[in-house]
């Protein structure tokens, strides 16, 4: 045995009598406490695998979390079992994989403080530091750095992942992106064909594509992590912003994205959002982030800010650029975490744009941001492309690689009895804004589908998806049939599933 294999404590089942329980089933989003017969809490595989096949033998519906970051009820209806990897929090750097070995219970912050004390090095992943890996891999994640860098999943080189045989048996297999590898479609499924649907993901390997052969110097095998971050930002009030000067900031943006996406831009370094409260909220914010390192770092955000503004009467009540060191900004608590200990009743709906909003497109948002009194939704555009666009779209299971920006439509709440109000204020802000294509965004010139870890089982429903496209489409595009086909290997006996899980052929 060694020393990894070393379990921190007994596998812990909690029931509901143990004051315990209301803690673990209790995941970011408040509206969907889980209420499983017990919570299994893990640190080894070997604990996974016992814990699956325990539950698969008495007939109990499992599921799994790792961070807690679901936006759905994906890992709690109806589920018998809940599988807590919490506590699987190791990152280190594996010798003979020559890649870091990264838990899937550990958090983004986690693992950037570590790769970066220990290698000076990253990943390109998301900007929540309390988000678990777990998921966030599996679904494709992005981040900042994925515009210079790539999806997370371009440094996928390898996954460990308790599987179910026919036989009703879990075990645990490994598999890589080496083309002789047999289990290599079983990788391939793990780049983005979301959670929950093929096994228990218990580990990661990372390492740049670029770095399969050659040094075995563990900091030349992922990329440098910046030193310091740039970030810039200009706000603007509702007092004084004017339908006309909406839209022309919405244009500003929407064709930045479109004229700077390309894998080789200067400006792929920059990683810009925009994101807009209701006219009862704080307002509007344009902000954009870069590693300080690149060159004309300063003039290139500048440039950015002087064309996103140009035109738009509102004036901005500030426009603002800092420098600060790298880990401070990637790993600050909460950062990117929507609402407070006690606002956290959560809807979000997703989508990816090919370009930027038509004129049609945003007078809806404009309407419904600006729609009665007090509303909490908001808008979030996030600035993708860049080298993400630069990979195939079958090559890894995350289909969208030619598109310039996702879009976050959202709202967070506190108050159970204000549920279905707030669920409908942003169900209905989303059906206008794509009314010409169903309610959805359908792969088209302007849009290309939605983002499987913003889980949205609305996109399932034929009441808010009217365009008859069915929803793996949305998610998966052209990559759900050979999806389909690795789950059908791995896991035959539909042991892992949800609302939005790859099912199985036929």
């Amino acid at each position: 045995m060694t020393e990894t294999d070393i379990p921190a404590f007994a596998a812990a089942t909690i029931t509901a009598d143990d004051p315990r329980y209301p803690s673990l089933v209790l995941g970011t989003n408040h509206r969907f406490p889980g209420r499983p017969d017990y919570v299994r809490v893990v640190t080894t595989t070997a604990q996974v695998a016992a814990a699956v096949t325990e539950a698969v033998a008495a007939g109990r519906r499992i599921s799994v979390r790792s961070g807690g970051h679901g936006f759905e009820d994906l890992a709690t209806n109806g589920v018998e079992v809940l599988l807590d990897m919490s506590e699987m929090t190791e990152v280190r750097y594996d010798e003979e994989r020559r890649a870091f070995a990264i838990e899937a219970g550990a958090t983004l912050g986690h693992v950037y403080r570590v790769l970066f004390k220990g290698w000076g090095v990253t990943i390109p992943a998301g900007e929540c530091p309390e988000v678990g890996v777990g998921g966030h891999i599996v679904g494709g994640g992005y981040g900042p750095l994925s515009r210079s860098l790539g999806a997370v999943v371009d440094y996928l080189y390898a996954v460990e992942v308790v599987v179910v045989g026919e036989d009703g048996v879990a075990r645990a297999v490994v598999a890589t992106r080496e083309d002789g590898d047999p289990h290599r479609d079983l990788w391939w499924a793990h780049t983005g064909g979301g959670g929950g649907t093929f096994g228990v993901v218990t580990r990661y390997w990372m390492r740049a594509p670029g770095a399969d052969s050659g040094s075995d110097d563990p900091a030349e095998l992922l990329p440098k992590a910046p030193a310091a971050w740039r970030s810039g930002m200009a706000v603007w009030s509702w007092e004084t912003m004017t339908e006309e000067s909406f839209a022309a900031l919405q244009a500003n943006f929407g064709a930045w994205f479109e004229r700077n996406s390309d894998p080789d831009s200067p400006y792929a370094a920059l990683a810009g959002f925009f994101h807009g409260t209701h006219r009862s909220g704080f307002g509007l914010t344009v902000g954009a982030h870069m590693d300080d390192a690149t060159a004309d770092a300063e003039r290139l955000m500048t440039s950015f800010f002087e064309e996103i503004t140009a035109g738009v009467d509102a004036r901005p009540l500030f426009v603002d650029q800092q420098v600060r060191p790298w880990l401070y900004m990637s790993s600050y608590p909460g950062w990117g975490d929507p609402g407070d200990p006690f606002t956290r009743r959560i809807k979000i709906k997703a989508a990816y744009l090919r370009k930027g909003y038509s004129a049609t497109q945003t007078a809806a948002l404009y309407r419904h941001l600006t729609a009665g009194e007090a509303s909490p939704v908001q808008l979030i555009l996030i600035g993708y492309g860049g080298r993400v666009n630069a990979v195939a779209p079958d090559a890894t299971a995350a289909a969208q690689r030619d598109s310039v920006l996702k879009a976050a439509y959202m709202a967070v709440w506190g108050a159970e009895a204000d549920d279905e109000t707030n669920i409908r204020r942003v169900r209905e802000m989303y059906r206008e804004v794509y009314a010409e294509t169903g309610g959805v965004p359908v792969p088209n010139d302007a849009n290309d589908g939605s983002y499987v870890n913003y889980a949205d089982t609305d996109l399932a429903d034929p009441e808010w998806n009217t365009s008859g496209v069915p929803w793996h489409t949305l998610y998966f595009k052209d990559n759900y049939p050979r999806l389909q086909r690795v789950k059908k290997r791995y896991d035959p006996r539909n042991v892992f599933r949800h609302a939005l899980s790859v099912g199985l052929p036929g």
